[in-house]
């Protein structure tokens, strides 16, 4: 069974389709597996400028598939090297817009944390209650909430296993817009079709600064901002540059 559909609704834009609703989109080895695939593809796909990651109307993904989990063993796990499999995720040069119905728990949240902007249906659940049953978030979540939300916050979702809805999720910024439940991914390729019409390489300088800088001191992260900024992002026939070659010449500038 295909558990991730790729689909092209639009030039310019891929939907990643989280395909396992009889397990309610638990995120299974294979189906990890697939997502990474797909966006290693799209992420050297020049026609593709944004990408969104979505589930269905009962699950964006209710979690890690905890079969995979009572199957292996301590050490099984960690040969399994999963953490490759969310680098791939983290590493994504494009926007990735994440459009949420019903449950985001667990990895399933994780896997939302991960993405750039998130929408959200007022049907929303988000959580990562792993507390509940003896384990800890393992792909961010601890990490990622706290910048997202501030450490009290965080520590009281984590610490309690609780779960929160679209509106509380909005109010405390982890969600970029709250919609009706049936305008979630119309609203998610409004935002992809807006920004896959815009520069792509602005577009991902902008991506690259705000995460690489949001882990800096201000100073630092101010000066990271001055190399993306000062390098040009179109050759005058206008071709874009290569990532690369962009980079490269913004650190000979300051050399």
């Amino acid at each position: 069974m295909t558990e991730v559909l790729c689909e092209r609704p639009e030039t310019g834009i891929a939907v990643l389709r989280l395909n396992r609703p009889e397990a309610r989109n638990a995120l299974s080895l294979s189906l990890r597996k697939q997502l990474a695939e797909h966006l290693n593809t799209l992420d050297e796909n020049p026609d593709v400028r944004a990408v969104i990651v979505t589930g269905d109307r009962k699950a964006f993904a209710a979690g890690a598939d905890l079969k995979l989990m009572v199957e292996q063993s301590p050490m099984g796990m960690h040969q399994l090297r999963l953490d490759r499999l969310w680098q791939t995720v983290a590493e994504f040069r494009k926007p990735l817009i994440a459009a949420i119905n019903g449950y985001a728990l667990g990895g399933g949240c994780e896997l939302a944390l991960h993405c750039d902007i998130l929408i959200a249906g007022h049907d929303a659940t988000f959580g990562l209650p792993e507390i509940k049953v003896g384990i800890m978030p393992g792909a961010g979540g601890t990490q990622r909430l706290v910048r997202l939300i501030g450490k009290h916050r965080a520590l009281r979702v984590l610490l309690r296993g609780e779960l929160f809805d679209a509106e509380t999720a909005y109010a405390w910024g982890l969600v970029s817009e709250l919609v009706e439940p049936d305008a979630v991914e119309a609203t998610a390729l409004d935002y992809a079709r807006t920004i896959s019409g815009l520069p792509a390489r602005a577009v991902e300088f902008i991506k690259e600064s705000v995460l690489q800088g949001a882990d800096l001191p201000l100073s630092a992260a101010l000066t990271l901002e001055r190399k993306f900024s000062s390098t040009p992002l179109i050759r005058r026939k206008g071709c874009r540059r290569s990532w690369k070659s962009a980079n490269h010449s913004s650190q000979e500038s300051e050399s």
